[in-house]
């Protein structure tokens, strides 16, 4: 049965976590074009946007924010405070990037400031995966994700389009001018400033507001239906559960930093800056859809089942990306992206919730976020980067060295899938037996 909650606790979740999807459309959605195609930066040093600033993020999640917020159990402080001093750091960022003359230089310089800003968003990070764990029963955080990544698909959206927009001042200004003159970042910055303000009505968090932690068992992982059994998984099954969601979500995400480049080519699409926001839009209506269905999914399928679901989807995805013949084909295919992370995002964290012992949230959610968020810039730093650059090098035309690019991430995906599959087909003959 659902305890009842104050309507302050889902309205403070929605709103903040529509405004936290709103500035990542806004500043991620033209990044990696703006380092690319204004500073100059090549495929490979344009993922480090996301590689650097993730591995210091997840070391403090692990060793610093993931062991307090399990020592003094507060969740809301730790996420206003993030969420405020990432803010400023944005503002920071944009003044220390404008005044470096130097375009490379500058580039470096948004990497860099963004890996300090991430000490402060690592805050957030952990708190909000341990805040709705203490406050949800495991029976409820698919359909409590799914709603959330639909409110926050709905802000992105939005952040998307005002990117689009703020790029090129709507076609008034020159290419980048959003980053270059300061609009972006200040828009980014107010933000997150804004964003705390719902969580001022909400209560802490911590094991003592925590509702699946009064000693009874959690769900079973990957079961349809209400039915409970005791959790069996040690932290050698979570650990490869994770292996396997790093390397799904690695190939899928490694296409956030380059994707924008590769319709960006003149002699490619030659996509404009509206065509790529309605694109991100497109993707995003699909995680809407995909949230607001997950409580009945998961009801009827699983997380198990909907986690190799939104894999295989993915794997798809990229695989079709590579072949694409026209512009208008991407577009479906992006509604095939927002299908495969809507079901991911909400079922790999109702599964992994039931895998966490109560007392264990901060530790264990910090290796649950440190997988995910490594996940961003992995492949595409290591693998994906380096294949379109070195292809580039040799005389491969840029149009075919991305897809071969995105053929590349296509596989690390479908590796992932192959190591989720008998993870859930061990774990299903435990509960059998």
């Amino acid at each position: 049965m659902k305890s009842a909650r104050p309507a302050s606790v889902i309205i403070g979740l929605s709103s903040f976590q529509a405004l936290a999807m709103f500035r990542r459309g806004v500043f991620y959605t033209f990044l990696g074009v703006y380092l690319r195609a204004f500073l100059g930066l090549s495929v490979t040093e344009t993922t480090l946007f996301e590689t650097i600033p993730m591995i210091l993020n997840i070391v403090f999640q692990t060793f610093v924010w993931g062991r307090l917020a399990d020592r003094f159990q507060k969740r809301k402080t730790l996420i206003v405070w993030g969420e405020l001093l990432a803010g400023a750091g944005h503002f920071l960022l944009w003044f220390l990037h404008a005044q470096t003359t130097d375009p490379k230089t500058s580039g470096w310089v948004i990497i860099w400031g963004l890996t300090i800003i991430e000490v402060f968003w690592s805050m957030s990070n952990i708190g909000w995966s341990a805040y709705i764990s203490d406050l949800y029963e495991p029976a409820e955080r698919s359909a409590v994700q799914g709603k959330l990544a639909s409110v926050g698909g709905f802000g992105r959206m939005a952040g998307a389009l005002t990117g689009g927009w703020l790029y090129d001042r709507a076609g008034t200004a020159y290419a980048g001018w959003g980053f270059r003159e300061g609009a972006i970042f200040f828009t980014v910055g107010a933000v997150m400033l804004v964003s705390v303000l719902p969580f001022l009505a909400m209560p802490e968090g911590g094991m003592a507001r925590s509702r699946g932690s009064g000693g009874g068992p959690e769900l079973a992982p990957g079961a349809p239906g209400p039915q409970r059994a005791p959790r069996a998984e040690g932290f050698g099954s979570f650990a490869f559960f994770l292996v396997a969601m790093l390397l799904i979500n690695s190939g899928v995400n490694s296409l956030v930093a380059v994707k924008a480049q590769f319709l960006d080519l003149a002699e490619g699409f030659a996509a404009s800056a509206r065509s790529i926001s309605m694109m991100a839009n497109v993707e995003s209506i699909a995680l809407v859809t995909a949230g607001l269905a997950m409580g009945a999914l998961s009801r009827r399928f699983g997380n198990g089942t909907l986690m190799i679901a939104g894999a295989t989807a993915g794997v798809g995805y990229l695989a079709a990306y590579a072949f694409a013949p026209n512009l208008g084909v991407l577009f479906p295919l992006s509604a095939l992206k927002g299908f495969s992370e809507g079901l991911l995002l909400a079922s790999s964290y109702a599964y992994a919730s039931t895998m966490i012992p109560p007392e264990k949230r901060g530790r264990w959610f910090a290796a649950y976020n440190a997988a995910f968020m490594l996940s961003w810039g992995l492949a595409a730093t290591l693998v994906t980067g380096p294949v379109i650059d070195a292809l580039i090098a040799s005389g491969t035309a840029a149009t075919t060295a991305y897809r071969i690019g995105f053929l590349s991430s296509a596989a690390i995906s479908l590796l992932g899938l192959g190591l989720l599959a008998i993870l859930l087909s061990g774990t299903r003959r435990n509960h059998a037996g």
